[in-house]
């Protein structure tokens, strides 16, 4: 028999695995850390099971937590997916779309297409995470959003992607003076070199390129983002490898970019199937398809190596 009066301790419980900390959980759910613990030993009891153990200061999974969360996470998408559609269903849409996206695919592929969401559905909302690919697809898996757009990465069993577009890489640096005949690989060896975050699919291909190629940079520059990257080089400052969508940021007349010879990667749209049953994340998933579409089209007109 289901006790309805388990709920809140079963959301408590993943708050607890999402933050990593009990103190941090309480904070998400607005209630004391003494009621958080409170909450845990309930479902323990309940099921006669332990989820958690002392860990330092803080508590970690046992083994047989760690096969419970999947099954609590499944149950709490297929709730949450329940209530939306009965919204719908009521004529009081109340989804919340949860995305993951990393900054170039936000503003050259997400944003234009959540204002078209916008314009069809004013009732939607929007959770956007700004984040890498790799850590995008973590979130996926984790529940905490409901689907990521992503370069690059295989799909963890469980999820469900969608191809979107494939993605070229360039070369961007400062412009120099007409007298500057050296191409952008050749300035590699001798101005600094702009490097996006260590877990970027990016960042991978640029360190291959530059071990295959036998380049130690003299500096390095390490930026969090692609538009930090095209910031430094409109002012005049590195070399970098962006995906090609991004050059629609750079300022024109003052960078310049070639073609890179590293691989295209895959634009994908991950999600968890039980999300992608809620209306408006099948309209924000077919809107999406169609501005990948849009973007191959236009990528393949941009000059290749």
């Amino acid at each position: 028999m289901i006790d309805t009066a388990l709920f809140p301790a079963l959301e408590t419980l993943l708050a607890v695995v999402r933050t990593g900390s009990v103190a941090a959980a309480a904070h998400r759910r607005h209630i004391t850390s003494s009621a958080v613990s409170q909450q845990i030993r309930r479902l323990e009891a309940h099921f006669g099971i332990k989820l958690f153990e002392r860990a330092g200061r803080g508590v970690r999974l046992t083994a047989t937590g760690e096969a419970a969360v999947p099954v609590v996470r499944e149950l709490w998408i297929e709730v949450e997916s329940a209530f939306g559609q009965l919204g719908e269903l009521a004529g009081r849409p109340a989804t919340t779309l949860r995305v993951a996206v990393s900054d170039y695919l936000g503003k050259g592929l997400l944003a234009p297409v959540l204002r078209d969401l916008l314009d069809e559905e004013p009732s939607v909302r929007f959770e956007i995470v700004t984040t890498h690919s790799r850590r995008g697809v973590r979130l996926v898996a984790g529940g905490d959003v409901d689907l990521a757009v992503v370069t690059g990465q295989d799909t963890p069993r469980g999820l469900e992607d969608q191809h979107l577009f494939d993605q070229p890489f360039v070369w961007v640096g400062p412009q120099r003076g007409r007298g500057t005949r050296a191409t952008l690989t050749e300035r590699l060896h001798r101005e600094p070199i702009l490097r996006l975050a260590v877990e970027s699919r990016g960042r991978a291909l640029l360190d291959q390129y530059l071990a295959d190629a036998r380049i130690r940079p003299v500096s390095t520059i390490d930026v969090p983002s692609v538009s930090l990257l095209l910031s430094y080089v409109s002012g005049g400052l590195g070399i970098g490898l962006v995906p090609a969508l991004a050059l629609s940021e750079a300022p024109a007349g003052r960078v310049v970019s070639a073609p890179a010879r590293v691989p295209v990667l895959p634009v994908t749209l991950v999600w968890r199937p039980a999300a992608r049953r809620q209306p408006a994340v099948a309209r924000l998933a077919a809107l999406l398809a169609t501005a990948g579409a849009r973007a191959s089209r236009r990528l393949a007109r941009a000059p290749r190596a």
